[in-house]
């Protein structure tokens, strides 16, 4: 590998293989004013890496390095960069440019401008393709880019850049705090931040999973109550009584909605943050009815909110469960692997990026 015209980062090949990793070189975009280099430290482990590889979300271009979840150390800033210097610690989410010049963008919106460039698998405007971060290194837009908090450590606040904002934005949207009362639908991946977050944030949060062993997590990470969804008529004792579900299952098609908005409070809101492959079951509008209920869903979340999370996970000592897994053909099979089978206590975080990448 010959830095800064060329990066190296572990690929897929094919999404009948996908995952068998090998390593490859790449070209990274052009490097502009407003541009950072981050040599990679931690990257965790989404759910969004798997969908893409194995071709839930359909075909994706190839060879395909993903990974979402960066953190590293700036080692080169654009001339027009004025919030990171080379030797900071920063990381990068699942967004790594926008045009910064529409309507959305203008509003603190830019997770849903239209010329928007995913962290991989998604052409820039002059045609290079974005590759992630299970790699020696990304080249991103200073916007996208994230100091982080000293007390944080790198393979803790790595999955919070996608997992972690995914549902920390529709808390801070729905103004949930102090007198709110919030369901969390599946602890996992997702689930568990979004029990820390609304915990944190002074709401009166609930688990609601069909998984019992996971009650003691639960309640550790903040949930005032856990709900087993595999109980007969489970639903009825919580009727009205949820201003937010936030749902953060991958098994939604196999949910009987009606009966989770049953537990939402008039007005409640179902919000979905995961995004599985397989499509809703069917609704009338008739289900909505009874309680005047909505329904919604995210794409990450704003700077400003990245921000505000990171934050709040430093000043509360917010900690993502994760376990480490050192990057290499084999590391990286083990983690998409393990998080396909649901086989991850929450997060993975790969790690051992020095050993892994010659660094020049």
């Amino acid at each position: 590998m010959v830095y800064p015209n060329k990066f190296e980062g572990f690929m897929i090949e094919s999404q009948d293989k996908w995952s068998d990793f090998s390593k490859k070189e790449f070209d990274p975009k052009p490097f502009e004013d407003y541009d950072i280099d981050i040599q990679v430290e931690a990257c965790g482990v989404c759910g969004s890496d798997v969908h893409t590889i194995t071709g839930g979300w359909g075909p994706c271009n190839l060879p395909l390095c993903v990974g979402h979840e960066i953190v590293g150390k700036a080692i080169k800033v654009g001339d027009k960069v004025s919030t990171v210097k080379v030797g900071d610690r920063v990381g990068v989410g699942a967004q790594i440019w926008a045009c910064l010049k529409c309507k959305n963008c203008k509003a603190d919106n830019e997770n849903y401008c239209p010329h928007q460039v995913d962290t991989y698998n998604a052409p820039y405007p002059d045609g290079t393709l974005s590759q992630g971060g299970y790699s020696s290194h990304v080249r991103a837009h200073e916007y996208f880019t994230f100091p982080i908090p000293e007390n944080i450590a790198s393979e803790v606040a790595a999955p919070m850049l996608c997992a972690g904002i995914t549902t920390y934005s529709p808390l801070v949207r729905a103004k949930i705090g102090a007198g709110k009362k919030v369901a969390v639908v599946g602890i996992g991946g997702l689930g568990h931040f979004g029990v820390m977050w609304a915990n944190a944030l002074g709401a009166e949060t609930y688990a609601i999973s069909h998984t019992p062993n996971k009650e003691a997590d639960a309640k550790k990470m903040g949930a005032k109550e856990f709900i087993c969804s595999k109980d007969k008529d489970w639903a009825k004792p919580w009727a009205f009584t949820f201003d937010l579900i936030l749902n953060c299952s991958d098994m939604t098609s196999e949910f009987n909605l009606p009966e989770y908005m049953s537990t939402l409070a008039v007005n409640g809101t179902f919000h979905h943050c995961g995004m599985p492959d397989k499509p809703l079951p069917q609704l009338k509008v008739p289900d909505f009815v009874p309680g005047g209920y909505a329904m919604s869903a995210n794409h990450i979340g704003s700077r400003p909110e990245i921000l505000s999370m990171l934050k709040l996970a430093s000043d509360k000592g917010i900690k993502t469960w994760v376990e480490k897994i050192d990057i290499s053909e084999k590391g990286c099979k083990e983690a998409v692997e393990r998080v396909y089978k649901n086989d991850v206590h929450y997060r993975f975080s790969l790690v051992g990026f020095d050993k892994a990448f010659s660094r020049q």
